[in-house]
């Protein structure tokens, strides 16, 4: 078939806020900013690739409500790095709000942190080689 998830939703409550947090504090590439009159076509993509997120503004309060919500509550989003002790480190510098301390799974280092907008999402690096 050929099919893959190339791109998912997170509902935010502005456009600039949120480049400038997955951009500027994350290092994600703005990879599309389109403006489309009354909203935006803003794509954004981690720095080892993978599914981009659009950044979609929330319109109207059902939308509203959502912001944060979108997994009812649960991890919503994986974010998978090569190099865990580097990544954790940098979001850390860079005021990302961690909810745990870094644990061991056999599947890898993980830790869970919020992104400004209330989104749940899992840092998580290789398990150890053994």
């Amino acid at each position: 078939m050929g099919a893959r998830i190339s791109a998912l939703a997170v509902v935010v409550p502005d456009y600039d806020a949120a480049i400038a947090f997955y951009v500027g504090a994350l290092g994600f590439r703005l990879t599309e900013n389109i403006d489309q009159g009354h909203k935006r076509w803003v794509t954004v993509e981690p720095p080892g690739g993978g599914a981009r997120l659009v950044l979609a503004r929330a319109e109207g309060p059902a939308q509203t409500s959502a912001i944060g919500h979108q997994a009812g509550g649960r991890v919503f989003l994986f974010l998978s790095t090569d190099d865990f002790a580097r990544d954790h480190a940098a979001m850390l510098a860079a005021g990302v709000t961690f909810e745990e301390a870094p644990r061991h799974e056999p599947y890898g280092s993980v830790a869970v942190w919020r992104d400004p907008f209330g989104n749940r999402w899992d840092l998580i690096g290789p398990a150890p080689p053994g």
